[in-house]
């Protein structure tokens, strides 16, 4: 009998890290990142967001996560593809990380997003997280850059990103809730310049996926 992984190989991808499991988001996943979401994020005074999802209703945010990750399975092709983590602590959703790449096999280079429920903030997952899909980037996908951003007054995401290495790539200005100009930092990672956690990951799935969904046909 077919698995679900059969179908779908990136169901399959799961990577370890001494705290957390990271697995592609599952529809099984959805209502705990509701709940994480929901739980809050962000001090709703401030908006840390290009997009101001965070803002929308209750009914509709939920609705809308759940359209989020079934629009990215959509738009998944070889050399173009958006992958979602569910990140679990002991189980538990607390947020997502994802890495994504256009013409991946030309450019070597990946961006990434991510957020963490507020009451699990400032207890070193946010860097694990990153970390650990930044191994995933460089070690198993052979990507060469890794690109993300943050609101430029959001020091404590951009201080994560500096203690692993990233730096400073020019300011964008975006329009964030409406009517409010906000700046982002753009940032910039060469493979080289990775501050390397003193831990690994452990991956699972990978090959089955690169091999069928990831990466073009040589």
């Amino acid at each position: 009998m077919l698995s679900i992984t059969d179908i779908w190989p990136l169901f399959g991808i799961k990577v370890t890290s001494p705290n957390l499991v990271m697995r592609i988001v599952r529809d099984e996943d959805i209502p705990g990142i509701a709940e994480a979401a929901l739980a809050g994020i962000h001090d709703p005074a401030t908006m840390p967001f290009s997009v101001p999802w965070t803002d929308e209703p209750r009914e509709q945010m939920i609705k809308n996560m759940a359209k989020h990750q079934w629009k990215l399975r959509t738009t998944v092709r070889p050399d173009h593809w958006t992958l979602n983590f569910v990140i679990l602590l002991d189980g538990v959703p607390i947020g997502t990380q994802s890495i994504g790449a256009k013409l991946f096999s030309l450019t070597k280079s990946v961006s990434s997003g991510s957020w963490l429920t507020a009451n699990h903030q400032g207890k070193g997952y946010g860097k694990e997280m990153r970390a650990a899909i930044l191994l995933f980037a460089f070690d198993y996908l052979g990507a060469e850059v890794a690109e993300s951003g943050a609101a430029a007054w959001n020091e404590p995401s951009l201080g994560v990103s500096r203690s692993l290495g990233y730096r400073a790539n020019g300011l964008k200005r975006v329009v964030g809730r409406p009517g409010q100009l906000t700046h982002m930092q753009e940032l910039r990672l060469a493979a080289e310049d990775f501050a390397r956690p003193t831990w690994n990951i452990a991956v699972e799935g990978f090959e089955a996926a690169r091999n069928e969904v990831l990466l073009p046909a040589p």
